[in-house]
């Protein structure tokens, strides 16, 4: 069976067993029952860093033996966010230290902050797969992202261009928000990439799921 790997949703009501159940920490530990059978990303938003008591970041450490945690995230650096950027930083900093302590790749979700989230990876080194989730920018800045290193998840939108530069082996593709089907999502990007369907298999390694 072909993985159609989805690796960010929030749709609790997937079916797809290749999804990542993106969970924050704070929900995880009070209302959310994770199922066994799913894979699931832990992490603090930007935008509810404001909000987050830093003793939290002590309870990633509830679910270290559990093999179905499969990513740190999603966090990263918001322009936008009401949150000052000082917070942000404060706990995108944490939540890299959590990813190599766990040996887990970072799911990142960046706005108008791709440099800070550049120079962050050149200060840290992390060993760990920096994954920026749903990318949307031009192919300049996808080539870029790639010169350092990052892997680039794709969804519904995205622009044809950068999706073509980016090199399969770092290419992931998710739903995030989106009703979208995800099978749909990996015909559609296949055609771009010129490739089949299963030749899309990045994920696999990056996240270490070996399902493909």
């Amino acid at each position: 069976m072909q993985a159609f790997i989805d690796i960010h949703t929030h749709n609790k009501l997937s079916t797809n067993p290749f999804s990542i159940l993106n969970v924050s920490i704070s929900e995880a530990i009070t209302t959310c029952t994770i199922s066994e059978q799913t894979f699931f990303s832990l992490g603090i938003h930007p935008w509810d860093v404001h909000k987050t008591d830093s003793a939290i970041l002590n309870d990633f450490d509830r679910f270290a033996t559990n093999r179905h945690w499969k990513g740190v995230g999603e966090c990263g650096l918001d322009r936008n966010a009401t949150a000052t950027f000082r917070e942000q930083m404060f706990f995108f900093e944490r939540q890299i230290a959590i990813s190599e302590k766990y040996c887990k790749p970072l799911i990142i979700h960046c706005v108008s902050a791709f440099n800070e989230v550049i120079l962050l990876k050149k200060k840290h080194k992390p060993e760990q797969n920096w994954i920026i989730h749903g990318f949307r920018g031009k192919p300049a800045l996808a080539l870029e992202l790639v010169k350092h290193g990052f892997a680039l998840s794709f969804g519904e939108k995205f622009n044809s261009l950068s999706v073509a530069a980016t090199p399969i082996e770092l290419l992931c593709l998710e739903t995030d928000t989106s009703a979208f089907d995800i099978e749909t999502l990996y015909r559609n990007i296949a055609t771009i990439k010129n490739c089949s369907p299963e030749s899309l298999c990045a994920a696999c390694s990056l996240f270490k799921l070996y399902v493909c």
